[in-house]
C-alpha cells in the first residue's frame, strides 16, 4: 500500500510540472509599482529606484542607502534633501561644501559635473550661485582677464562681497586662501561655466546658494538657503506618459532595447500604450492554463483508477 502511494504522488508531481510549469510561480508575479519612498521623501516619474521604471534621461540616478536618498552623477555622490515636483527641481547637498558657519579647503569638494548624455535632462537652476574659493591665477576662470576677473559676479543678489561676511572666514582666516593678486572667492552661475570642476579650475573648495520665495537676500549670506538646486526636464514622452498613468499604469522604459523604448506597466505586464489595451499574450496563456489543469484532473483520474483496481 505504501508503495501505491509512493507511485501515485510520484506521478502527480511529475505530470503537475510537465503540464503546468508555469502555475508554480505564477503567484510570484507581484504587482509592480514604480512609486517608492526613502526616508521621508517620495521618488516617482520620471524618478524611480526599480530598474526600468521611470525616465531613461533619470536611470541609475537616485539611491536609497539606510533610508537615505543619494544622487550620483560623475562629479560625485549628493543627499538630496528635497523633490519638488511642481516645480521640477531637487536640492542637493554636498558634505564637502562651504557653508556660512564652515569654509572647506583641500579640494574635497564635488562640484557639478553631469554626464555629456545627461545634461539636457539636469542642471542647476539659474538662481543658484556657485562660489569658488581659493582658486589659482592659472584657473581658467581668470585666463583672459588679467586684473579685472570679469567672470566673478553676483547672481539673484548672492555672491563673494556678502559671503566674506560669513564667520567662517574669521576661522580660517582669510589669508589661507589668498592667492597672488586673485580673489579668494569668484562667484559664477552654472550657465557661464557648464560645469563645475574643481580640480580642472584648480580652486581649493566651493560654496553653493540659491535664492527661495520670497527671496531673503537682505538677511545677508546667514539666511541665504545653501546647497545646489537642479533644475529638471522630461524631454518627450509625456503624452505618452499622461495615457499610461491615466489608465492606472506607470511610465518605465524598455531597459534590454538600447533606445529605450517607452513602457507603460500594467502590474504584472507591460504595455507600449497604455493599461487599457489588452495584453494578448497574457490572456491567451491564461486560457491555456486553465485547459492545461482540466486535461491533467482528468489525468490523474484515470492514473489512480487504473493503480486502484491492480491492487
Amino acid at each position: 500500500m505504501a508503495n501505491y502511494f509512493l507511485i501515485v504522488s510520484a506521478i502527480f508531481i511529475m505530470l503537475h510540472e510537465l503540464l503546468f510549469p508555469q502555475a508554480l510561480t505564477h503567484g510570484a508575479h507581484s504587482q509592480i509599482s514604480c512609486r517608492s519612498y526613502c526616508g521621508n521623501l517620495t521618488v516617482d516619474y520620471p524618478f524611480a529606484l526599480t530598474s526600468g521604471c521611470g525616465h531613461p534621461g533619470f536611470r541609475d540616478l537616485l539611491f536609497c542607502i539606510n533610508d537615505v536618498l543619494m544622487f550620483h552623477i560623475n562629479s560625485g555622490s549628493y543627499r538630496v534633501l528635497d523633490i519638488d515636483y511642481a516645480y521640477e527641481s531637487l536640492t542637493l547637498h554636498d558634505p564637502h561644501m562651504s557653508n556660512c558657519d564652515s569654509i572647506v579647503l583641500g579640494g574635497r569638494g564635488n562640484g557639478f559635473v553631469v554626464e555629456e548624455w545627461r545634461a539636457p535632462y539636469l542642471s542647476p537652476s539659474t538662481d543658484n550661485v556657485f562660489m569658488l574659493l581659493g582658486c589659482s591665477p592659472e584657473s581658467p576662470l581668470f585666463e583672459g582677464f588679467p586684473g579685472k576677473h570679469m567672470p566673478c559676479h553676483n547672481i539673484s543678489g548672492m555672491g563673494c562681497d556678502e559671503y566674506y561676511e560669513c564667520r567662517g572666514w574669521d576661522i580660517i582666516g582669510a589669508e589661507a586662501v589668498y592667492g597672488r593678486g586673485t580673489p579668494e572667492c569668484c562667484s559664477v552661475s552654472y550657465e557661464a561655466m557648464k560645469s563645475v570642476n574643481l580640480s580642472k579650475l584648480g580652486c581649493q573648495g566651493y560654496s553653493s546658494a540659491y535664492s527661495v520665495a520670497p527671496i531673503r537676500v537682505s538677511s545677508g549670506p546667514n539666511g541665504w538657503s545653501y546647497g545646489i538646486r537642479v533644475k529638471y526636464s522630461v524631454l518627450g514622452n509625456d503624452v505618452f506618459c499622461k495615457a499610461c498613468e491615466a489608465t492606472g499604469g506607470y511610465c518605465g522604459f524598455d531597459v534590454q532595447a538600447d533606445a529605450h523604448h517607452p513602457l507603460c506597466i500594467c502590474g504584472t505586464w507591460n504595455s507600449t500604450s497604455n493599461c487599457d489595451s489588452i495584453p494578448s499574450s497574457t490572456a491567451s496563456r491564461t486560457r491555456w492554463s486553465s485547459m492545461e489543469e482540466l486535461t491533467g484532473l482528468l489525468t490523474y483520474v484515470i492514473i489512480w483508477r487504473n493503480l486502484h483496481r491492480f491492487q
